[in-house]
């Protein structure tokens, strides 16, 4: 089964653009190694929300030529993509189902109610691990 590790201050990074995007979904991307099922995030890229929307999040595609370059320059792998739900739980939208067939990394939720993050790869929950 694949999981997802994140350090603490990784978290808080993640948690602190979240609130700082409030009210509207922020994102991120997530660099790092995937060794067999295990994707260990060593690099986040806080990203802006092009359509600021707490329902929704897109990326420009200026951000998405940009997020390529910083894979090449950091020498690592895209592995996840990261965005919160403001006002929603921490579960894939049909939106978010949609956008995950293109983009098959993990993707990690943020539930603005529950304060919880969580991880899936298409429409299979899985752990996120603290290091």
């Amino acid at each position: 089964m694949q999981k997802i590790i994140l350090s603490k201050l990784q978290k808080k990074i993640l948690l602190d653009h979240t609130c700082k995007e409030e009210p509207n979904e922020a994102c991120a991307i997530l660099y790092g190694n995937k060794i067999e099922e295990e994707n260990t995030v060593k690099e986040i890229w806080l990203t802006k929300n092009d359509t600021p929307s707490p329902i929704e999040f897109t990326l420009s595609a200026e951000q998405t030529w940009e997020m390529d370059q910083k894979r090449k320059e950091l020498n690592l792998e895209i592995i996840g993509i990261f965005h919160s739900h403001p006002k929603g739980e921490a579960y894939q939208s049909n939106t978010d189902k949609k956008f995950m067939e293109n983009n098959p990394y993990v993707w990690i939720i943020y539930s603005g109610i529950n304060k919880n993050f969580r991880a899936f790869i298409l429409e299979s929950e899985i752990p996120i691990e603290e290091k």
